[in-house]
């Protein structure tokens, strides 16, 4: 199956290449974002694409972009392709908002060890494992090159932010996760936690990066939930990580996905981005490039007139 895992042109100047999106300078001065299929676990980029996951992650988060308007401005000006987004150049704030609300993941993995307070925020003892919070709480990372925990406090006096824009993240970021949740609750979907990122533009207090995807939040199927809380499974990218886990080999992560896996991974992104919007993803069953996603890609920046037809 066809898959976008690299894109590169000499008519557009590299921003930065992440591990899953890249960022180029439009013509215009605006930041243009390319969606890869990239698959990235453990801190690892696989050698496998996974077929349709860029264009998932986009369009799910334009979808949720389009969505929380009301809440709060975003970098979006428009989807120029499935797999691209044209945004507004915003100043970053280097601060990764994460917004919880059950215990489990890192958090529960601390928890278990004897860990109570989790950047800033105290927990009882007593609770047990994917247990609910009685409220959503944020436990704010700094991106580095290594993220960690850090208090509000801490993020003030180090120079991340003001004590004043810190509220205002922290006000937007749990109106986000509240709307959501309840958006999701509605479609049989947990949202257990997320991270949002923030930045400035013109002064003003935006959002960035990517909202509510399955590689930027966990997701459980309301109704396995309630038979089993603790052995619920996760609906997103957590299905690789665990066969990555199954066939570790001297200590070795495995760097690529069997056919088998790369696909059932694909039905997994396609059937969470269905069962968000409602609707199937559109590139899913395109054919007018007959499945070339670089074309479709390089033929939609030529009709935008961001790079030139060679």
């Amino acid at each position: 199956m066809n898959t976008l895992n690299h894109f590169d042109t000499p008519q557009l100047e590299l921003l930065h290449r992440g591990k899953v999106r890249d960022s180029y300078r439009a013509p215009s001065g605006e930041r243009l974002i390319v969606v890869t299929d990239r698959l990235s676990a453990f801190d690892s980029v696989l050698e496998t694409p996974v077929a349709h996951k860029g264009a998932v992650l986009n369009g799910l988060a334009a979808f949720w972009f389009d969505k929380t308007q009301h809440i709060i401005p975003n970098h979006v000006i428009s989807l120029l392709d499935p797999n691209v987004t044209l945004a507004k150049e915003a100043e970053p704030i280097r601060v990764e908002m994460v917004v919880r609300n059950y215990l489990t993941g890192s958090m529960l993995r601390g928890y278990q060890n004897g860990q109570r307070t989790f950047s800033g925020v105290t927990v009882p003892d007593g609770l047990t494992k994917h247990q609910k919070f009685p409220e959503p709480i944020v436990t704010p990372t700094t991106k580095e090159e290594s993220d960690r925990e850090i208090t509000p406090e801490n993020l003030v006096s180090e120079g991340w932010v003001t004590a004043e824009l810190y509220e205002q993240m922290r006000v937007k970021a749990l109106e986000l996760f509240n709307f959501a949740s309840q958006w999701m609750a509605e479609r049989g979907i947990i949202l257990v936690d997320t991270k949002y990122e923030f930045g400035l533009l013109d002064g003003e207090l935006i959002l960035i990066d990517e909202i509510h995807t399955p590689d930027s939040s966990r997701f459980w199927s309301a109704e396995d939930y309630a038979k089993n809380p603790e052995a619920v499974e996760q609906i997103d990218k957590e299905y690789v990580r665990q066969w990555l886990i199954a066939n570790k080999q001297d200590g070795q992560y495995p760097r690529a996905l069997t056919p088998e896996v790369s696909a059932e991974a694909t039905r997994r992104y396609l059937d969470i981005y269905e069962r968000i919007t409602g609707a199937p993803l559109p590139a899913a069953t395109e054919t007018t490039t007959g499945g070339d996603v670089q074309a479709r890609l390089i033929g939609n920046l030529v009709q935008a007139g961001i790079m030139k037809d060679a």
